[in-house]
């Protein structure tokens, strides 16, 4: 009779043994010790290998209803102690091996590795800690370290007053929308080679076909190079590129703005009476280049706009709204695909398009721009130009000479 309850009990613990935990193990010994009566925590051990130590402290456990309401598995500081715990100084030894110039001094070696789970794994056995890489990637996430890129983030000494211009150019871009009137951020984009040349991006293909380019990358000397010059139009959402054939110079620059006030912005404020152009401090729109405000001069007396320009100061091209506005998503829209013809740039650059409803226009600028026009001293005295009081040389603004 014993060795049948003993028989059917190691049953019932091959059939449900491996499906529970610590805990569950030893209430359901418990349960069936109580059920058997007098002799069954003796007969529940034989069957299932249960000390009867357990077994009692799960019946106690049951009476006195800690089954019920306790949700620990294990005993607190049951179980294998964590490495840190072991090694105190493992954490710290891992630091230093990651940051060297803050956490004194590691293996040589590694100094000159990439700084993989597996590289680190082995520097700290050489040490004379036993562990595993995947332990060391979890004690990184610890440490509060993950896999990042480089960030360009690091500038040259800043203009002490570039915060307040920036104060300045935010300000008088609320005023000009508050009027209705047109803020345009204008730069030129990187020069592209025309033909076979190597694209950054990936772009669909059949497998095994890339598209094959031109090993290195020179000029072609028949097709050349073009300048895409832009203008963004802040609030309409709304860009013009032209794309030059010849020098990115300030003449090209100002007959791009032209280029897009009588094909674009006209007909967006057909009422305006000024335009604020944003703009780097440098380049073929610079605010030291005597031919930018002579050619802006020539604009506004013909289109008789008052031209008011606020330049970006040094080091801060990338805050100007173009670049991440309008030309990251250029640049997204080439990637993968030689420019083999200029046309091929115009069409790309067209058909950029963002969720938030970019649209932009291009066109290609066939004209031919001459390098190092000179504009004569009696020229620029003409000019009908007015400087803000902060910084007269960021801030101005050119009035027309005459009704247009």
């Amino acid at each position: 009779m014993i060795a049948e309850l003993v028989n059917i009990i190691r049953g019932k613990y091959k059939v449900i043994g491996s499906c529970l935990s610590e805990k569950g193990k030893r209430l359901w010994a418990a349960s069936e010790a109580i059920s058997l009566g007098r002799g069954g925590p003796t007969l529940v051990s034989q069957a299932t290998n249960i000390s009867r130590t357990t077994i009692y402290k799960g019946i106690e456990e049951i009476q006195s209803e800690a089954a019920s309401t306790g949700s620990r598995v294990r005993e607190k500081g049951g179980g294998r102690k964590k490495l840190t715990e072991k090694n105190p100084e493992l954490l710290r030894a891992l630091d230093s091996l990651v940051e060297p110039m803050a956490k004194g001094d590691p293996i040589t070696s590694l100094r000159w590795t990439s700084k993989s789970v597996r590289h680190l794994e082995n520097a700290l056995k050489t040490q004379g800690y036993q562990i595993s890489y995947g332990t060391v990637e979890t004690l990184l996430k610890q440490l509060e370290y993950s896999l990042q890129t480089n960030k360009k983030s690091l500038e040259k000494a800043s203009h002490e007053d570039r915060n307040a211009q920036f104060q300045n150019i935010n300000e008088s871009v609320k005023r000009q929308h508050e009027k209705n009137h047109p803020v345009i951020s204008v730069d030129t984009k990187k020069k592209e080679n025309i033909g076979a040349y190597k694209s950054i991006g990936k772009e669909l293909c059949k497998k095994g076909k890339p598209i094959e380019v031109n090993t290195h990358d020179f000029p072609d000397a028949r097709l050349g190079k073009v300048s895409p010059y832009g203008v963004y139009d802040i609030g309409a959402n709304q860009g013009w590129v032209s794309v030059g054939i010849s020098g990115d110079t300030a003449e090209f620059a100002v007959n791009t703005i032209r280029t897009w006030w009588y094909k674009m912005g006209l007909q967006q404020y057909p009422d305006a009476k000024e335009l604020l152009i944003t703009a780097d401090c440098g380049g073929s729109n610079g605010y030291r280049v005597r031919l930018w405000k002579f050619e802006l001069q020539k604009l506004a007396d013909e289109t008789g706009l008052l031209m008011h320009v606020r330049h970006f100061p040094p080091g801060t091209s990338k805050w100007n709204k173009i670049e991440h506005r309008m030309f990251s998503y250029i640049s997204k829209n080439f990637r993968g695909r030689p420019l083999l013809t200029r046309e091929t740039v115009v069409n790309l650059i067209a058909n950029t398009t963002t969720k938030t409803g970019l649209r932009i226009q291009a066109v290609l600028d066939e004209n031919e721009y001459l390098k190092g026009k000179d504009v004569s001293d009696e020229a620029i005295a003409l000019l009908n130009l007015r400087g803000e009081m902060f910084h007269p040389e960021w801030n101005y603004t050119i009035m027309p000479r005459k009704t247009a």
